[in-house]
Parts: C-alpha cells; sequence; structure tokens
C-alpha cells in the first residue's frame, strides 16, 4: 500500500471479516502513524467494531494483515499485543478495589513495578492524588476514565486504542480527556479513536477514516474532508447552520437513516 510508511505503528491491510455469509469489514486499509491520533468513524454496523477486535486480536479475519510496530498479528500475535493498549468506553475494573490496588494489580499483570513514588506521579498526572484510597466504583464517570487510560498505558505501547472513551462524560472530563490524548501523541504514541461526535473527531483527530457497510469510504484531515465536499448536494442538505461541518459531511456521505 503507497500511504503505508516505516513511521506506522499501525497498518491494516486488505482485512475482510465474515460472519456466516453476512461481510461485515470488506477489503479495509488504513494506517496509523506514530504521534497521530487516527478517527474511525462510522454508523452503527458500520464495521468498526470488528476492525478493532480484529486489531486486539479478539477475532481472525478471512483475509488481510494487521501490523503492529512492525510485528504481524498472524506471525507475531503475543508482539502484537505487547505493543497495544485499549481503552474500552465501559470499564470492568473490580469496583470493590482501590485506586492504588488496582495500578498494583495491573503493573504487575504488565511486569511493571509500581514503587511509592511512581504511583504518587501516576496520581498527580491524572489529578487523583487525594482519591488514592477510593474505591473504583466509587469514583465518577471522568475520573474512572482516567484511571482506564493510564492502565491502557502502564506498559508504553505504541498503539493506543480508545473506543468512544469520552461517551457520558461531562464537558470538563471530555476536555481532560481530550489533552491527555493530545498528549500521548506528543510522546510519538499512535492512537485509534473511535466516537460517535463529529465535534470530538473535529477538534482531536489528525485524520479520520469513515467506514460505511464494512467499507471505508474516505480517508483524510478533518478539514481536507470537509473542503472536499462542502459543495455535495447531500452534504448542503444536512447542514443546519449553513456552515458546514465534519458532521455534515459524515451524514452526506453516510445518508440520514439511523441504524441499528
Amino acid at each position: 500500500m503507497d500511504n503505508l510508511n516505516k513511521n506506522s505503528v499501525l497498518q491494516v491491510e486488505e482485512l475482510s471479516i465474515s460472519y456466516g455469509d453476512f461481510k461485515a469489514v470488506r477489503n479495509v486499509s488504513f494506517d496509523v502513524k506514530a504521534g497521530e491520533i487516527f478517527g474511525l468513524l462510522g454508523p452503527n454496523g458500520a464495521g468498526k467494531t470488528s476492525t478493532l477486535s480484529a486489531i486486539e486480536g479478539l477475532l481472525k479475519p478471512q483475509s488481510g494483515n494487521i501490523t503492529v510496530a512492525g510485528f504481524s498479528i498472524k506471525d507475531k500475535p503475543l508482539h502484537v499485543r505487547a505493543n497495544i493498549g485499549v481503552q474500552l468506553q465501559a470499564t470492568s475494573f473490580q469496583p470493590e478495589l482501590s485506586v492504588v490496588e488496582i495500578l498494583r494489580l495491573y503493573g504487575g499483570i504488565y511486569g511493571v513495578e509500581m514503587t511509592d513514588e511512581k504511583l504518587r506521579v501516576i496520581l498527580e498526572n491524572i489529578k487523583l492524588e487525594t482519591a488514592a484510597s477510593k474505591r473504583f466504583g466509587q469514583l465518577s464517570g471522568g475520573e474512572q476514565q482516567r484511571v482506564s487510560l493510564v492502565i491502557a498505558m502502564i506498559h508504553s505501547p505504541m498503539l493506543v486504542l480508545l473506543d468512544e472513551p469520552t461517551t457520558g462524560l461531562d464537558p470538563q472530563s471530555r476536555r481532560q480527556l481530550w489533552e491527555r490524548m493530545e498528549a500521548l501523541r506528543e510522546k510519538d504514541h499512535g492512537i485509534l479513536l473511535t466516537t460517535h461526535s463529529m465535534e470530538e473527531a473535529e477538534a482531536v483527530c489528525d485524520r479520520i477514516a469513515i467506514i460505511d457497510h464494512g467499507q471505508v469510504i474516505n480517508i483524510d484531515t478533518p478539514e481536507a474532508l470537509i473542503d472536499k465536499h462542502r459543495h455535495d448536494p447531500e452534504v448542503i442538505s444536512a447542514s443546519r447552520k449553513g456552515k458546514i461541518t465534519l458532521e455534515d459531511v459524515f451524514i452526506g456521505l453516510t445518508g440520514k437513516a439511523i441504524r441499528s
């Protein structure tokens, strides 16, 4: 693929996934570069979850290949997983454990030593130093997401998968999470973000891919996509404020029909 290069921490090449006769993903290709926030956008049922599951190694595609940090998932699946951190929309940490206990537990799982000083620095960075002994189940949604992102990054993976991480967060918590994503980008981590918020994608993503019916229909920067499609009749029809936004382009390209 011409658009893939040595700076890519993730390469997805001609990925196809089927469930029986249903083709959920059809020849999908894209890459995520080091120091890039890449958005994967699509309606419900477009193929995003299946694509993420294949990258995580949770399902085997019918064809295509996935490479993370130079390792092919076919040949080096454990190396791929060692270079991936995942933050899901809904966390499933043990609610009765304290924040410190969770950090120590997952540090042990990943073989990362958690000294008292390192724990102090982590808690200060996520502004939870006063909640160290608080049970996870007692934290707010924003606080839980901060802990979840730390766990995803605890082993310093090259690639971070963020699956709708700001769903349900208030504006302040959402902005804080955006800042943490941008801080990861500054440290040359590659970030693959899925979101239903076009405002979020337009605000933080360097490039985005729009996927629908299992196929990537466009890849570009948010600004370039808006410029490219601002005169499309479907996009103009979708606009509600006169000024063309990424959401207008998304609706224009994928349609107004509600997906189940």
